[in-house]
């Protein structure tokens, strides 16, 4: 047995003890909102002219970015490069940046140029995050969202997330959603020959379509990344929400700045501060 195939079993095997331990936390979960009530994986509904939907991203949108579940992620991410790709740490983080900048997802770049499995680097990645020791109910962030529902302006309410949907299903989990939702639209990853995420275009029309939303210009978006907001906005999207925790931040030069035409936000908990809905 090599040292380099050791290694990548090693590696291989804590990722699987990880999983095996956030899947057992997440089938333990009983508060307000840990169970998914929503259909994920059902038909596209007939659109009907004047619906109303409100698109939400997840990941550092729905919970702060200061919670660092991002550098946790690309830790992760880079491991898998170096592993898989025998990259040196140095090559793994310069591939890793390249491809997240160039497609949204470091995950296209690795389908596009070296084959990669994306549901196993799914599993290897986000599935791995033991994101159970950072999130928790968000119980201000739920009663906005209900307050949401109730106030009966929006048809629907619907998650918009490049990420596969066992991560984004078991974030929305943690933090006590579940029930809060009509619908989600993810990045296939089972669909390697056409991966597309947010800010393609294709991305957009895919939500569209799954969500039942005719027209762009019923439509609401929020999200951290300024380059999803400027695609939403040059869709016709006229209510479209930047979620800037951090103005100087790296990360926010990388996601792109706050597109003219958008509203800026530093939390998603400061959308009663902009929606007359939730005054």
């Amino acid at each position: 047995m090599t040292i380099k195939y050791k290694e990548e079993e090693e590696y291989r095997q804590q990722v699987a003890k990880q999983i095996r331990l956030n899947q057992i936390h997440l089938e333990s979960l009983t508060h307000p909102g840990s169970k998914i009530t929503f259909p994920v994986d059902h038909p596209n509904p007939i659109p009907k002219p004047g619906t109303r939907i409100f698109f939400f991203d997840i990941d550092n949108c729905l919970y702060k970015s200061s919670t660092r579940i991002h550098d946790l992620m690309q830790i992760s991410i880079e491991r898998y490069f170096e592993n898989k790709l025998n990259l040196s740490p140095l090559e793994a983080k310069r591939l890793n940046h390249t491809y997240y900048k160039e497609y949204g997802l470091a995950i296209r770049g690795l389908v596009m140029f070296h084959g990669v499995n994306a549901l196993e680097y799914n599993a290897l990645v986000d599935d791995s995050l033991p994101l159970q020791n950072i999130l928790e109910p968000d119980l201000k962030l739920r009663n906005i969202l209900i307050k949401l529902r109730r106030s009966k302006k929006f048809d629907k309410l619907w998650l918009f997330t490049n990420a596969y949907k066992t991560h984004a299903l078991r974030v929305i989990r943690l933090l006590g959603l579940g029930d809060l939702f009509d619908g989600i639209t993810y990045c296939d990853y089972k669909q390697i020959d056409t991966l597309i995420c947010k800010p393609d275009v294709m991305a957009f029309e895919r939500a569209k379509l799954q969500s039942g939303l005719y027209d762009y210009k019923d439509a609401w978006f929020v999200d951290d990344s300024g380059s999803n907001i400027a695609t939403g906005l040059q869709l016709g999207m006229k209510h479209c929400i930047h979620v800037v925790e951090n103005k100087g931040s790296k990360m926010h030069e990388i996601l792109g700045q706050s597109p003219p035409g958008s509203q800026v936000i530093q939390y998603i908990t400061d959308l009663p501060d902009i929606l007359s809905e939730l005054a």
